[in-house]
This record gives C-alpha cells, sequence and structure tokens, in this order.
C-alpha cells in the first residue's frame, strides 16, 4: 500500500442556497460547524433540495483522487450497515480503494456533511458525525498500517477519548506520518495537542494559512516560514489566491494560483491539494513539481459541484 488513509467516513450531502440560510441558521460562512443533535441536522435538511449524495470525509477524497492518479490506497473509516453506510463502502470500492472496515449495526447511523454551496461558490459546512466520530483503537489495523508508505491523517477525526486512542495507535505503528489540521476551528479547540502532533509526531503536516497563523499564534507570514525552517519537518501550507508554499529546513518552494478558471464550488479543494502533492512526494517530485501536482489537481476539482473529480 502506496498510502493508508484514516479518516471520518462521511457521506455528503450537497445543496445550493442562497445567502441568507446561512445567516437565518447562525452559520459562519466557509466554515465547518459540528451539529450533535440528529433532530437539528435532520429539520435543516428537510428544507432544502439535494443536488448530489457522494462518498466523502477529507482524507476519503484526497485518498480517491491519489487512487486517480494510478497509487495503490486504502482507507479505514468508521460507517454504520445502514443505507448510507452501504453506500459509502461501494462509493470506495468504485473508486479503488481498498476499504479496511467491517461495518456492523451501530448505535449512531452513517456520518453525514450537509454541504451548503451560496451563489458565489463558497461552501459552508453542517457535519453530523454519527457513528465515524466514535473511531477507536480496535477500527484500526496494525498490519495495514505497517505495510502502508505513509499513513493520512484529518484534524476533524482528532477528538480526546476512543478517537484520540485510534489516532495515537496509528501512529505509533507508521513508517511515515502526513495530516491535514482540516479546519480552523479544529485547530482553535485542539492547539496544544495540534501543535505537539506537528513539532513531534508528523513527517508532514498539510494546513492554510489561518490554520497555521492561529496553531502558533502569528502575528504575520513571515512567523510561519521561520517556525516552517525551524520544524525539521515538510510543512505545506496553501495561501488561497496567494498559490502554495511549502518548507523543509531552508528550502522553500512557492507557487502561484491558476487563472481564469470557472470556478463553481470550492469543496475538496484542499483534498485534491494534498493528493496530488502527496502524489509527486511519493513518485519523487521535486517539491516545486509536488506544489504544481497539487494545484492541478485542486483546479479541476473546482470547476465541478462536489468533491470527487
Amino acid at each position: 500500500m502506496k498510502i493508508l488513509g484514516i479518516g471520518n467516513a462521511i457521506v455528503d450531502v450537497i445543496c445550493k442556497v442562497e445567502e441568507n440560510f446561512i445567516s437565518q441558521n447562525n452559520l459562519t460562512k466557509g466554515t465547518m460547524k459540528l451539529i450533535f443533535d440528529k433532530n437539528e441536522f435532520q429539520s435543516m435538511l428537510s428544507n432544502l433540495k439535494i443536488e448530489k449524495t457522494i462518498s466523502g470525509g477529507s482524507v476519503a477524497n484526497s485518498i480517491v483522487g491519489l487512487s486517480q492518479l494510478k497509487n495503490k490506497v486504502g482507507f479505514i473509516g468508521k460507517v454504520s450497515d445502514d443505507e448510507l453506510g452501504r453506500k459509502y463502502e461501494d462509493g470506495l470500492k468504485s473508486e479503488n480503494v481498498e476499504y479496511f472496515y467491517s461495518k456492523k449495526k451501530e448505535e449512531l447511523p452513517t456520518g453525514t456533511c450537509l454541504i451548503l454551496v451560496t451563489p458565489d461558490s463558497e461552501r459552508t459546512m453542517c457535519t453530523f458525525l454519527g457513528t465515524a466520530g466514535k473511531i477507536n483503537e480496535n477500527d484500526v489495523n496494525t498490519d495495514v498500517i505497517k505495510q502502508s508508505e505513509i499513513i493520512f491523517l484529518e484534524g476533524y477525526l482528532w477528538d480526546e477519548g476512543e478517537p484520540k486512542k485510534a489516532f495515537e495507535k496509528a501512529i505509533n505503528n507508521a513508517n511515515k506520518v502526513a495530516m491535514s489540521l482540516s479546519d480552523q476551528f479544529c485547530v482553535d479547540r485542539h492547539k496544544t495537542h495540534f501543535l505537539d502532533l506537528v513539532k513531534n509526531k508528523l513527517d508532514i503536516t498539510f494546513a492554510n494559512e489561518q490554520e497555521m497563523m492561529s496553531l502558533i499564534d502569528a502575528k504575520d507570514f513571515n512567523e510561519v516560514i521561520d517556525f516552517g525552517r525551524n520544524l525539521k519537518k515538510l510543512l505545506v501550507i496553501t495561501r488561497g489566491d496567494k498559490g502554495a508554499i511549502s518548507i523543509l529546513n531552508n528550502e522553500i518552494a512557492e507557487n502561484d494560483i491558476e487563472k481564469n478558471l470557472s470556478i463553481k464550488d470550492l469543496t475538496g479543494a484542499g483534498d485534491l491539494f494534498a493528493a496530488g502533492f502527496l502524489h509527486g512526494y511519493l513518485n519523487n517530485f521535486s517539491p516545486i513539481e509536488c506544489l504544481n501536482k497539487g494545484r492541478e489537481m485542486s483546479s479541476k476539482v473546482i470547476q465541478q459541484i462536489g468533491a470527487r473529480l
């Protein structure tokens, strides 16, 4: 196995909404909100017209991208044996992703993410984690981890208790560990733990500029560059319309964004960027070639609806 993803197994439900829907539901545009009450989630969904339903989850999206680039990949994520859980598994298998999880009937249903796309193509997410957030160390197969060149984790999955134990078991048995910080709210919630992971446990960290600034309480981006230089691990940061940068010791590579794209939906841009970059990394591309492959993949995905190519 080239790369094994461990993440939230979530079914993406994509809906187009008007701007006022975001404010009426007290959401912060462009972020992800966790919803813990199943009824609250269902009532929000009941007022919407569903455009598309896709097997999603941040790391799973990256893993599918890596599979489409012809890498041998696998995924571990917890679903229930319900209709969405079966759809989820079928969705991965159809993309040649090996799914290392045996589903059974769980107390909570399979996780769902409501992706609300406003007319400006920005996406705001409401996630009901369901059973995905209950992943535990028994769900993580040590042999599969040891046989993978890299494991890829997501910050969304990290939580005190069972998920943390699953994370630690995976990291302790891995050859190399990559992780995406996922979301600024995630970083703010788990700052001390994430900082420890970035400094001491991860070989590759993916983040966007806001997440990284928040993680180290930086006032400007030069502080992030200094942090990256001293880290002695690979740090990859996407910077919106400023392109992306990778830092390893004193080797810094930067690229720009592609211009004149017909952007339809920003969902999955970071996930597919990570897929392209990791593809380059696994195949010994230079840092700038890795960044460019990331850009190529993310540029494709934002010109369509949904986080899968």
